[in-house]
């Protein structure tokens, strides 16, 4: 129909996205996982939604799955 615009997507999205704020793994975990933690918490002010925690110390990885307010997926890690 012309003239209709939907907002919200519908698809899965064309685009994944990993925010890597962390660091690399010569970062000690305790400290990649307090930088994902801050950055999470900054984003859900923002409007983001946390979706799932990855939280695997023996794999040595602290991670969050988010959506943002349009509905796409996004990892901070």
């Amino acid at each position: 129909m012309p003239g209709t615009f939907r907002s919200r997507s519908v698809a899965k999205n064309r685009w994944h996205f990993d925010l890597k704020v962390g660091g690399s793994r010569e970062v000690p975990l305790d400290v990649r996982t307090q930088r994902v933690k801050a950055t999470v918490e900054r984003l859900v002010k923002a409007g983001a939604t946390v979706l799932r925690i990855k939280d695997d110390p023996g794999m040595g990885l602290y991670a969050a799955a988010m959506q943002d307010p349009e509905g796409n997926e996004f990892d901070v890690v």
